[in-house]
């Protein structure tokens, strides 16, 4: 069986699934950066259309979350489940405050002035929707300020998939939220911080961090040099040219 998991340094849900791969010590599985903006064969490819996507002999899954569960089942040693439902429900739930509750609100902050795509954000002017979103996020760090372990892991005294969406999703925020010029809200809540900087001595998250800092480095590069730009005409002239020709 061959693997490969199609990812992007700059992406948290893509992060999390190698910061597992490196928590189990996975070396069979490869990791290949792919375009920012997905060529046409990946589109027709894959129905889902989503990074991460974990190739397995031709065939792909999509969903990190549903990747995360699928390598837990085929390589269950070691574990970054707990030993009970019940922990493995607590698990999940910390998981899905990282991508929902996180994530989510901090990509839409981001899509309001720009933050993924340009050098120096704009705002839009819907200033109240900003603030919507600015105050789920920090109800969502409180929330997990209550529910967040405190000896260095999310639960569990150990790593477990609950650190491995929970680390890129902080990261991701903090980069959000600097760049739009909000208010930092994880310093408010000091489990949180602790936790923040506890987790980052273990290896596999100092990993996925220093991958984060890089994809930010090579986003600002290719937002300079305009590469971002001609990446996506082009992207947008192949998928246009692939709709004509299925319409013809």
């Amino acid at each position: 069986m061959t693997m490969k998991l199609h990812s992007w340094d700059i992406s948290p849900y893509a992060a999390r699934v190698r910061m597992q791969i490196y928590a189990k010590g996975l070396t069979e599985i490869a990791t290949e950066q792919t375009s920012f903006y997905l060529t046409q064969a990946f589109y027709e490819q894959r129905p889902l259309s989503r990074i991460p996507s974990l190739e397995i002999d031709g065939d792909a899954i999509p969903e990190s979350a549903v990747i995360a569960e699928y390598l837990e089942e085929i390589y269950p040693e070691p574990s970054l489940l707990g030993s009970t439902p019940r922990e493995n429900a607590h698990i999940r739930t910390l998981a899905r405050i990282g991508d929902v509750y996180l994530i989510g609100a901090a990509f839409m902050l981001a899509s309001q002035n720009g933050t993924l795509a340009a050098q120096t954000p704009v705002p839009t002017g819907i200033e109240s929707i900003v603030a919507l979103l600015s105050g789920q996020l920090a109800s969502s760090i409180k929330t997990l300020d209550r529910m967040i372990g405190r000896d260095g892991f999310a639960c569990l005294g150990r790593l477990t998939l609950a650190d491995c969406a929970l680390v890129p999703a902080l990261a991701y925020v903090q980069h959000m939220l600097v760049n739009r010029g909000l208010a930092e809200p994880i310093a408010a809540n000091a489990n949180v911080a602790a936790y923040q900087a506890a987790i980052q001595r273990q290896a596999p998250a100092a990993r996925i961090l220093a991958e984060f800092h890089r994809g930010r480095e090579e986003r600002r590069e290719q937002i300079s040099t305009g590469e971002l730009d001609r990446m996506r005409a082009a992207n947008r002239s192949a998928r246009e040219a692939a709709e004509r020709a299925l319409s013809a």
